[in-house]
């Protein structure tokens, strides 16, 4: 494996990780706020950042590549209304896109196929995270001032189940 791509793809554990430790302080704005629904939704985020560091892991290992774990960074975020969690969302997954296009970019220059095949993966989960987060940015401009509204929207949120991602459920 190119010693870029490895780097790239190792500190990406860490970036991962730090999404989930991210999305758990939003579960907690949110569980503080009353609103449990939303809370929901970002421990499962959380758990699904945390697969994929997983992922980027067993990919590591199924190279003869060893992980090195690194210093996750404390998240810094502190919110004083409901639509801003939701945007510190967007603006991370698309971080996150971006940090995930620079990996196969790399990939591409060192023509590592293999790479390359196994972030596109990674790639059509972000799009999906994009649109979601927007979704959620969307509802909440729409129906988070009525009460009645965002209790739906709540109730909602609080029916998302986890899913075990695909790359992991192989095993």
């Amino acid at each position: 494996m190119d010693n870029k791509v490895y780097e790239l793809i190792n500190d990406q554990i860490n970036k991962e990780l730090y999404s989930a430790y991210l999305y758990m302080t939003f579960a907690d704005y949110y569980e503080v706020e009353g609103l449990d629904g939303y809370a929901n939704y970002y421990m499962i985020q959380a758990q699904e950042e945390r697969d994929h560091a997983l992922i980027f892991r067993k990919y590591l290992i199924e190279n003869d590549m060893v992980p090195k774990m690194t210093a996750i960074a404390e998240p810094d975020k502190v919110f004083t209304n409901y639509m801003e969690p939701l945007e510190a969302a967007l603006a991370h997954e698309k971080y996150v896109t971006a940090l995930i296009n620079g990996i196969y970019a790399a990939a591409d220059a060192a023509k590592d196929y293999r790479a390359m095949q196994f972030l596109q993966w990674f790639i059509d989960e972000q799009m999906e995270e994009e649109d979601n987060a927007r979704d959620m940015i969307t509802k909440m401009q729409l129906f988070g001032e009525d009460k009645r509204s965002l209790f739906e929207l709540n109730k909602e949120y609080a029916a998302r189940a986890y899913t075990t991602p695909s790359p992991l459920a192989e095993e």
